[in-house]
């Protein structure tokens, strides 16, 4: 163990000698403080290496090349002798028996010399610390001087700014006179100029409040108009009123006397009948044989009547069972049985080209619907779409039409029917759900019945959410889903023969494997201003404009006289497109209330005219009433 430690200390002291000679050098060459761990007994003492380093600090020596006097020692200057010593000195302390007692003794100087340089250490510290109090006690001192003088420069300056203003004010009396002139015909002026300012504006005061009061009297004025045309038109409806109550009085009495005429004449026939057939029942009761044979064929003639009635009804079931139209179809453009309705197919077909030659010089391609110009002619598209894909024999695709109520989307389907050529048959879905068990056969007759046609038929269910909706609603009855579940197997495939169009308001309620068969999807949103232009102007045409101009019949001529046509006065584009905007948020369905509305209005006017105020009236009327439905509407949905 010692002998291990010895040769570990000798290539340490080997070490720390190279070490120390090459920093001795660099200190000498760069004029820098090195401190060597270890002393050898050639070094000399810390007093007296201490001065040539402080020298070396204070004035750096230019370098110089390190001489060699020893011509043993290397070119840096190593001299190996007191290694070789120092070898020496550790292999006789290691032969010899005090050499444990050497290595502690050494290992306690060691531990002493640490002591040292660790106190040493800590008095650099505590110089260190009283030299930066020092610094900031002299920094301190340096910052209250400048303060100081700072204080003074500041006082001079205020006392040479106080004789600066003296001068000023002793300079500037001569001249004290004239400027109090100059600022007093300022002062004169300024005051003219805000008083022809207050003028001004009370003269503007007084202009604004003259017309905001002879606003007010205009207004005043319209609404006793108003009040005194709508109270005059109650006057003369009421007026109207009364002499239709006497002239139906009148009618009532005259109808009341040729009644009695007439039933005191039917009487005086049915007892003169009633004479000849008790004299035939007398001579029958009266005559053995004529009573048997009487009561034969009577009973006879009831049985037979029987017998063809109650047969009749089975084959005309069978018949309506096997031919007929199914119980779930309201409209349908195919007749009840194939027979029927040859002439109106007929006719329609030929009607159908003059409609596409007039529209096409009219400018409306799609009949009386209104829609969007990118959602009509999406339709028009897949119409097109739709007599292609039947002219091929390629399978439909089906459809969902989706949008608030009354935005034409039953209308869209009849015309989509109409133009690509496939007849068209109408149901709602509210239909299924009141057939309870019997939905199922009434869901396979019905596309039973669809496969019949030979143009191909376009299925339109209305309000399909009834009864196409979530399997797994907990209020759905089994009879539902089991109609859903027949119409989804009919629809299993691709049909070259039905094609399925939907229309609800809420297509999220659909079932999932109904939302799967759809191919189409088209949105109709509410008419937009320009839309609603047009549904006006429609709809003025068919209320207003073409009302009284189709030919009464014989009982209106002999009781009502004929029907007086409606005169339009000032009704312009302009008043047109005004209510169109005022109308914001209104359905195609709304607008055509609106002007059913107008003809109302018009038939309660006395001289059957419409003007622009009785047009506008009505138009105010009616968006006001649309704004209470729609508040009454939210307070609803809000409060559920």
């Amino acid at each position: 163990m010692a002998k291990s430690y010895a040769i570990s200390l000798i290539s340490a002291l080997a070490a720390s000698a190279s070490l120390s000679q090459s920093q001795s050098n660099t200190a000498f060459a760069d004029g820098s403080l090195s401190f060597s761990p270890f002393s050898s007994s050639s070094s000399s003492s810390p007093g007296q290496s201490s001065q040539p380093s402080t020298a070396a600090a204070d004035e750096p020596a230019p370098p110089s090349k390190v001489r060699n006097d020893n011509p043993r020692t290397s070119s840096a200057g190593f001299d190996p002798e007191a290694l070789e010593r120092g070898a020496k000195a550790l292999r006789e302390i290691s032969v010899s028996s005090n050499a444990k007692k050497a290595f502690e003794l050494m290992k306690k100087q060691e531990e002493t010399r640490q002591v040292e340089i660790s106190a040493k250490t800590a008095e650099y510290k505590a110089m260190q610390a009283q030299a930066e109090v020092e610094r900031q006690r002299v920094l301190y001192d340096e910052q209250k001087k400048l303060a100081q003088h700072q204080a003074q420069t500041k006082s001079q300056m205020a006392r040479y700014e106080d004789e600066l203003a003296r001068k000023r004010m002793q300079a500037c009396n001569s001249s004290a006179e004239n400027e109090y002139h100059r600022a007093r015909n300022q002062e004169l002026v300024k005051l003219q100029e805000e008083s022809s300012i207050r003028q001004e504006q009370a003269r503007r005061a007084t202009e604004e409040q003259i017309q905001a009061q002879r606003r007010q009297t205009e207004r005043e004025k319209a609404e006793i108009e108003r009040e005194t045309i709508r109270v005059r038109a109650m006057a003369e409806a009421e007026g109207r009123a009364h002499e239709a109550k006497l002239a139906e009085d009148v009618n009532r009495r005259i109808l009341v006397d040729r009644a009695n005429a007439e039933r005191e004449k039917w009487v005086a026939a049915i007892n003169t009948t009633f004479d000849h057939i008790g004299g035939g029942l007398r001579a029958i009761l009266t005559d053995q044989n004529k009573l048997v044979v009487a009561v034969g064929g009577v009973t006879a003639l009831a049985a037979g009547v029987y017998t063809t009635r109650e047969g009749a009804r089975v084959i005309w079931g069978y018949v309506d069972r096997i031919l007929g139209q199914p119980s779930l179809i309201r409209e349908s453009s195919r007749g009840k049985y194939p027979w029927s309705g040859l002439f109106s197919r007929a006719w329609s077909s030929v009607s159908r080209g003059s409609d596409k030659g007039s529209a096409s010089t009219n400018g409306k391609g799609f009949g009386d619907v209104i829609l969007h110009p990118s959602l009509q002619k999406r339709i028009e598209q897949l119409s097109g779409a739709t007599a292609n894909t039947k002219s091929h024999n390629a399978p439909f695709r089906n459809m969902l039409f989706y949008g608030p109520p009354g935005t034409g989307k039953t209308m869209a389907a009849r015309e989509l029917a109409r133009k690509s050529g496939l007849d068209y048959a109408l149901m709602t879905g509210g239909d299924v759900a009141p057939l309870g068990s019997q939905a199922v056969t009434k869901i396979h007759q019905l596309f039973d019945w669809a496969k019949k046609s030979n143009r191909g038929l376009l299925l339109f269910i209305d309000e399909a959410d009834a009864f196409l909706c979530e399997r797994n609603k907990t209020y759905m009855s089994e009879a539902q889903r089991s109609a859903l579940n027949a119409l989804l197997f009919r629809t299993g495939d691709q049909s070259k023969d039905i094609v399925l169009a939907l229309a609800t308001n809420r297509p999220g309620d659909l079932d999932s494997a109904v939302a799967d068969r759809i191919d189409e999807v088209l949105e109709f949103p509410l008419p937009g201003q320009g839309e609603r232009f047009k549904l006006l102007k429609l709809y003025l045409e068919r209320y207003i404009a073409q009302a009284g101009s189709r030919k009464p019949g014989l009982f209106n001529k002999l009781f009502k006289g004929e029907q007086q046509k409606i005169e339009i006065k000032g009704l312009t584009d302009d008043i047109l497109m005004e209510a169109a905007a005022k109308t914001e948020g209104f359905s195609g369905r709304e607008i055509a209330k609106l002007m059913a509305s107008v003809q109302a209005a018009v038939y309660g006017s006395e001289n059957c005219v419409l003007d622009a105020s009785l047009f506008r009236e009505v138009v105010d009327y009616k968006v006001a009433e649309h704004q209470q439905r729609s508040k009454l509407g939210a307070a609803g949905g809000g409060s559920s």
